[in-house]
């Protein structure tokens, strides 16, 4: 594809290099009016200059990836040391694990392989959903390269080499791990538990967890699926299909560039990106420092995105937005058939957020109504109100309302281990060899009994589980001494997790309020 005898790719190249110079103008302006020893720096004139520069070379500045940079986390009450590390890797993707310092809590906690996207936005864009999940799970991301990085040599991505890349990865955790696919990963990572349920294959991870992602896209069509619906793959491939020029790595590889899918993605709502940036002109010559400063937060890994192979592409948008191969039932991969109906082992848990704009409300459900051989008590799904795309797996309700339920799936179906150890008894941990499990104080025969999901933190399983221990009112939670919390919460396999979330105090005003 071209504009004239110059490919489009090559045309935003050129731009972005001649903009170079007044990018560093615009920077060195920007510096000169920030001064504290410039007097106009003090002016709302001065003010407004720094702005407008400021403004001018964030919205033309190439967005680099940006950084975990998770350096510590909370396990059971203390701060312990996270290093990120590259533990297994292939051309298009790294595995990341965020490995935590010696700590007897953090020794026999399940291990957690989160699937990020390829969908534009790094790997990075989940820190928020790494940061909460860290605390009770040893947790590995797929962290994917991006394409105009990779060298021809190196040969061809598409949809079926992610699926060999989500089998491999779950091989080298070993069986009895948990996957949890954020978004566009849902379909390839239910394609992989399929395949290898159905080959037998002793790898198998305990859970998989399916949030906001694209499983029927038949179902409440988003502007996304009706984009996909409305066009042919000829249609795709002659307009978002270009070469990487040189210099890149990758020079003359098929990508979907990445500069065109933030301009989609900036598209879908303008007038609220537009609105953000006005915001921040504002906030800057306000001197709203703290404001500004999230702002740039949020853009810095919003506007960071990667090329896609165009071979991952091109099948991802025919087999899933086009065929609705995986609820149709014709889904092959490499020739072999793909059915969910095949999974009878793993325990599934759907999540999907209200008002997303990206994945309808029942695309992501659909997988119960595929995954058949799952029995029904091993099947969970949770609709998160208020929320849209990003908020299913970021942000305070994620924190709040949505982690602790996927924690509590996790210890329910899977306990801490990698390889099933610590399997429940009756939902909670089981004693340790030659120990004496002290029962749960009991509730009172009152006939009384509070919904402890008000809670902010506990989950139906939480509750569940807090219920077989005989907690079963805010006060009864409330009232709990220190000793009795540390004991439960090693019964119940989350260490940590009632101080950490403030259960007791949570429960006290709810039961204050009550009386």
């Amino acid at each position: 594809m071209g504009a004239g005898t110059l490919p489009y790719y090559s045309l935003y190249e050129l731009n972005h290099a001649a903009l170079s110079p007044l990018r560093a103008a615009a920077d060195a302006t920007r510096l000169y009016f920030k001064n504290p020893l410039n007097p106009l720096s003090h002016t709302a004139f001065g003010r407004s200059v720094a702005a407008t520069a400021e403004l001018f070379e964030r919205t033309t500045r190439r967005y680099a990836k940006p950084e975990f940079g998770i350096t510590s986390t909370v396990v059971a009450g203390d701060q312990v040391t996270v290093n990120e590390r590259v533990v297994w890797s292939r051309p298009f993707c790294n595995l990341l694990h965020f490995s935590k310092s010696a700590s007897r809590a953090a020794a026999n906690q399940p291990k957690l392989l989160i699937v990020a996207p390829i969908s534009g936005h790094y790997a990075t864009l989940l820190r928020g959903t790494v940061e909460t999940m860290l605390p009770d799970h040893d947790v590995y991301i797929t962290d994917w390269v991006d394409a105009r990085m990779v060298p021809l040599s190196e040969g061809n991505f598409d949809l079926d080499d992610y699926i060999d890349y989500v089998i491999s990865m779950l091989h080298f955790l070993g069986g009895g791990a948990h996957v949890m696919a954020v978004c566009q990963p849902s379909v390839p990572v239910l394609a992989a538990v399929a395949l290898m349920e159905a080959r037998g294959d002793a790898h198998l991870p305990a859970t998989m967890t399916l949030m906001g992602g694209p499983i029927d896209t038949r179902i409440n069509p988003t502007a996304v699926n009706t984009l996909a619906h409305n066009h042919d793959l000829d249609w795709f491939r002659h307009n978002v299909i270009m070469k990487v020029p040189f210099p890149h790595p990758g020079f003359m590889r098929d990508v979907y560039p990445g500069f065109l899918q933030i301009s989609g993605f900036l598209g879908m709502n303008l007038d609220r990106h537009v609105e953000a940036h006005q915001s921040f002109f504002r906030h800057l010559i306000e001197g709203d420092g703290d404001s500004a400063e999230k702002h740039r937060d949020f853009y810095d890994e919003y506007l960071a995105v990667m090329d896609l192979t165009a071979e991952f592409y091109l099948q991802t948008v025919d087999t899933v937005f086009i065929k609705h191969a995986l609820p149709e039932g014709t889904m092959t991969h490499r020739g072999e058939p793909v059915d969910p109906g095949a999974i009878r082992s793993v325990a599934m848990f759907t999540v999907e957020g209200e008002n997303d704009d990206i994945s309808g409300v029942g695309q992501t459900k659909a997988a119960h109504d595929l995954c058949t051989g799952i029995p029904p008590e091993r099947k969970a799904h949770y609709m998160q109100p208020k929320v849209g795309h990003y908020g299913v797996f970021n942000g305070s309700r994620f924190r709040s309302e949505i982690a602790p339920r996927i924690a509590d799936f996790i210890a329910t179906f899977g306990g801490p281990g990698a390889n099933g150890a610590g399997k429940k008894l009756n939902g909670a941990k089981a004693p340790r060899a030659g120990a004496t499990a002290k029962p749960a104080p009991r509730q009172a025969k009152s006939g009384k009994k509070d919904r402890l999901q008000e809670i902010a933190g506990v989950g139906p399983k939480a509750e569940k589980l807090l219920n077989q221990a005989g907690i079963e009112t805010f006060s009864h939670l409330a009232a709990l001494k220190a000793a009795d919390i540390t004991r439960i919460e090693e019964e119940l396999g989350f260490p940590g997790r009632i101080g950490r979330e403030r259960w007791i105090a949570q429960a006290k005003a709810l039961a204050k309020k009550a009386s």
